[in-house]
Parts: C-alpha cells; sequence; structure tokens
C-alpha cells in the first residue's frame, strides 16, 4: 500500500486525532466529570475508551457508573472549554497542509457541536487555518458521520466532484462516511483507533500519520 498515489481535488480532513493529538484533553475532561460526579478519577486507557465509544454511538455505562448524561454534560463542556489549550498539532501538520493546499482545496470535517468559529480560533491559535478553504461542524449537519452529509455539504461548497476528494481520518466513522459518500479514503493511525479496526472498514489507503499525505497524494 505504500506505492499507491491518489488524485485529488479536495481533502477532507477529520480533526482530533488527524490534525491534533487529542488524548491530553480526552483524559482531563474525563477525569473532570468522573471528580463532578463523586468518582474515583480513572486510567488513561479507561478514559480514552470514552470517546471511542461515543464516536461509534455505543454505550458507556459500564464505563461510568453514574447517570450518564450528567456525566456527558460535564464531560462535554469540559472537553470543548480546553481544547485549544489541551490537544497538540500532529508534528509537522502546518507544513504537510501548506503543501497539500497547493495541490487541492483543503477542507476541515469535524464532530465537534461547537460553532465553527471557535474551530477557526483553535487553527489559528495553530497557524494552519489559512489552508483550509471550508470548516463544517456537528452544528452545521442533522446526522453525524458515518452519515456522509457533511461530506455532500463540502463538496457543494468547494464546487468539487466527490469521486475527485479524499477523507483522511483517524476513526472508523471518517472511513465509513467517505465510502458511503463515494469519496477516496484515508486512514491514519494517530487516533483512538487500530490499524486492524481501520482496515476492517477497507481504506483506499493506511499511513502512520498525516505528515505521510504528500508522498501518496498525484
Amino acid at each position: 500500500m505504500s506505492k499507491v498515489k491518489l488524485k485529488a481535488k479536495g481533502i477532507f480532513f477529520d480533526l482530533d486525532g488527524t490534525i491534533v493529538d487529542s488524548r491530553e484533553a480526552y483524559v482531563e475532561a474525563a477525569r473532570t466529570a468522573f471528580k463532578a460526579m463523586g468518582l474515583e478519577p480513572p486510567e488513561a486507557e479507561t478514559a480514552l475508551e470514552i470517546p471511542r465509544r461515543l464516536e461509534q454511538n455505543q454505550p458507556i455505562n459500564d464505563v461510568v457508573k453514574a447517570d450518564v448524561h450528567k456525566f456527558l454534560d460535564v464531560y462535554l463542556r469540559t472537553y470543548y472549554a480546553i481544547s485549544a489549550e489541551k490537544t497538540k498539532p500532529i508534528p509537522g501538520i502546518a507544513t504537510t497542509l501548506e503543501t497539500l493546499s497547493k495541490k487541492a482545496k483543503l477542507a476541515l470535517i469535524t464532530m465537534r457541536s461547537v460553532p465553527k468559529d471557535a474551530i477557526i480560533k483553535e487553527l489559528e491559535h495553530f497557524g494552519i487555518a489559512k489552508h483550509f478553504t471550508h470548516i463544517v461542524t456537528a452544528l452545521d449537519t442533522h446526522k453525524p458521520k458515518p452519515s456522509p452529509e457533511a461530506l455532500i455539504k463540502t463538496v457543494k461548497a468547494l464546487d468539487v466532484q466527490m469521486c475527485d476528494c479524499i477523507i483522511v481520518g483517524d476513526s472508523v466513522n471518517d472511513i465509513k462516511a467517505g465510502k458511503t459518500a463515494g469519496a477516496k479514503t484515508i486512514a491514519v493511525l494517530t487516533g483512538l483507533f487500530t490499524r486492524q479496526e481501520l482496515a476492517s472498514e477497507k481504506p483506499d489507503l493506511i499511513l502512520e500519520n498525516a505528515i505521510k499525505l504528500p508522498n501518496h497524494i498525484a
């Protein structure tokens, strides 16, 4: 797979786990929420299981032995409040995005339920906002990934064809959304999902990280 080259007029990036490393923010948000519920703070591995489950719309009752709705209220509010401070760009991503922006139109599709301005502010903090032509958050869609809705809105905004686009993400839902939409799919191993889990969705390519992308875009 390492020799695969894909053509693209549009490249859609996921945010958490793809452009930024969000593990520290996930862990802190979980520990804050556990404490608020009167529970012992979890180990990092347990804390990271929460966003994995939420990503796939799976229950977390066995992880959070308390009122899940109250827990999630604290967890999500904390995560969104600290994300700009606690997330870190994947090393080398700024240069990668600059290189790719000369080859294709770049868009960001995140399922964070925050206003677009909050995402732009975070990207500006990292010095990478200028590379994205279009940004979609969960507030811009009726259905989150794996629904293709966000991708369909993005191709219209960029005025490109879906078959000429690639979605790059760290989760099984990124790959599912891309395949349902009819886009090419590239999985990266910088998030919460294993190579085996991502391979089961049959992406066009699996890369160690997004920094490797320029080598695979024709």
